[in-house]
């Protein structure tokens, strides 16, 4: 594992509950729980732009009248 860089964060008295609650109930620290939450945080960020890209890409693919593979093949093949 590499090497951790600690942080000092403030939390909402409600939210950092909830963290130590979960944290408790899943044998893990507190900090376990907050990196879980930060990737889940980053991936679901990741998604969404991946997501935006796609459908940007989807919509000028259609534009050049690209809808199936065999189109993106003819149109690279061009």
């Amino acid at each position: 594992m590499s090497t951790a860089i600690k942080k000092t964060i403030s939390l909402p008295p409600d939210l950092a509950r909830d963290a130590e609650t979960m944290a408790r109930a899943e044998g893990k620290t507190l900090s376990a729980v907050v990196q879980e939450a930060l990737r889940e945080a980053r991936a679901s960020r990741l998604r969404r732009e991946l997501g935006t890209l796609q459908d940007y890409w989807s919509s000028r693919a259609k534009h050049q009248g690209i809808l199936t593979e065999e189109d993106l093949e003819r149109y690279l093949d061009a």
